[in-house]
């Protein structure tokens, strides 16, 4: 049985499935979106959310380095992590 924790921006779920997928892709598993990711190891779904936390966090480091502060506060939620819907 599979565990989901709540996603923080809910509007944000089909960009993070899409952003999921061509991570997958770049790493060579062309065809995730089919898969049963219970089947694979969790290596392989860890290198998928691994590459996903890099890239979110260099997208957000390159908004603060642009000066835009502003963009990546509306992204970090006020409560810690963990703490939502509890």
């Amino acid at each position: 049985m599979g565990r989901t924790n709540p996603k923080i921006v809910p509007q944000a779920k089909n960009a993070l499935d899409q952003m999921k997928y061509e991570v997958a892709a770049e790493i060579g598993i062309g065809n995730y979106q089919q898969l049963d990711k219970g089947d694979l190891p969790s290596r392989v779904n860890g290198k998928v959310g691994g590459n996903m936390v890099r890239k979110m966090v260099a997208f957000a480091e390159q908004a603060m380095a642009q000066g835009n502060v502003a963009q990546v506060r509306q992204t970090v939620p006020p409560e810690p992590f963990g703490t939502q819907g509890e």
